[in-house]
């Protein structure tokens, strides 16, 4: 049977991960599970605990196993500590071992997730493209697809996914990212999707309702918006993503947002809004000194 069907023992603590929900992922009993399924329930929670931000402590629990999962694990608490260098070394030695290492499905996610956040997306692509119908892999495709802006491939993929997994929480997830670059119709869509999961008590997380006010950003529902992020806003305070987002919302009904740029800059001060901003910003500058002020005679 497979683990993350709704039958299976993974179910809930693979749902509440890609939920957002970290910390339920980390409180989650996995002592009743199979012998088999411990190690990937495992790597679900130091995972969970890396995006709680204690990539220290999982570097420590995982340095040195050999088991390749925490192996992987053990590189992408590396990327999460400023060692983006070993941290790929790690994940291309594991992938080009030419054994079973490079066919696990656990080191071909977590091995995609430090090569795309390196800047390798090609080989990233790579790596996750030898899976053998795993949802997590196809949605981490997805989202490297959007980030190249190749929405025709990311449909195509999700598409795809759509013909076996059927009604799977990642495809729906993933069709929802896809269909909030596509427009149209598809905001809407998207926003069922969100919503659903952002107001249910047993599926809410900061993360789900930031993803719901994106959603309502982009039907113009600038109200629905504000009170998502304000409800996401009182889980954790200090979300950067959350912050970003409110930062455009201000934008957008005419409210200045230099208070909520500087909170942005303290809760993630490398965070893509702000690089993004700078760089523009910079190439502005740059294109302004072209021209100069002419004074009629």
């Amino acid at each position: 049977m497979d683990p993350y069907s709704a039958e299976g023992e993974l179910i809930n603590i693979h749902n509440h991960f890609h939920q957002g929900q970290y910390q339920d992922v980390v409180d989650f009993d996995a002592t009743a599970l199979s012998p088999d399924n411990a190690l990937p329930a495992r790597v679900l929670q130091l995972r969970a605990r890396l995006a709680l931000g204690q990539a220290e402590d999982v570097l420590a629990d995982v340095r040195g196993a050999p088991e390749p999962e925490l192996r992987a694990v053990a590189a992408l608490a590396e990327l999460a500590l400023g060692d983006p260098d070993s941290a790929v070394q790690t994940v291309e030695a594991l992938a080009q071992s030419g054994d079973a290492a490079a066919e696990n499905a656990t080191v071909q996610v977590v091995g995609g997730t430090v090569l795309q956040a390196a800047g390798r997306s090609e080989e990233a692509l790579a790596v996750l493209g030898r899976h053998q119908g795993n949802l997590d892999a196809v949605a981490l495709i997805v989202q490297i697809h959007l980030q190249q802006n190749r929405n025709d491939l990311a449909l195509k993929e999700v598409a795809a996914a759509r013909r076996w997994a059927q009604d799977s929480l990642l495809v729906n997830l993933a069709e929802s990212w896809v269909g909030l670059r596509l427009g149209g119709e598809k905001y809407q869509q998207a926003f069922y999707v969100f919503e659903e999961l952002a107001q249910a008590p047993a599926t809410s997380s900061v993360r789900t309702l930031v993803s719901q006010a994106v959603a309502e950003l982009h039907l113009g529902r600038t109200e629905e918006a504000q009170a998502a992020l304000d409800q996401a806003m009182k889980k954790e305070p200090g979300f950067a993503e959350a912050i970003a987002n409110l930062l455009v919302l201000n934008v957008i009904v005419g409210k200045s947002p230099e208070e909520l740029k500087s909170a942005l800059q303290k809760a993630n001060p490398e965070h893509s809004f702000l690089t993004d901003l700078a760089e523009k910003s910079d190439l502005f500058d740059r294109a302004a000194t072209k021209y100069k002020a002419r004074v009629a005679a």
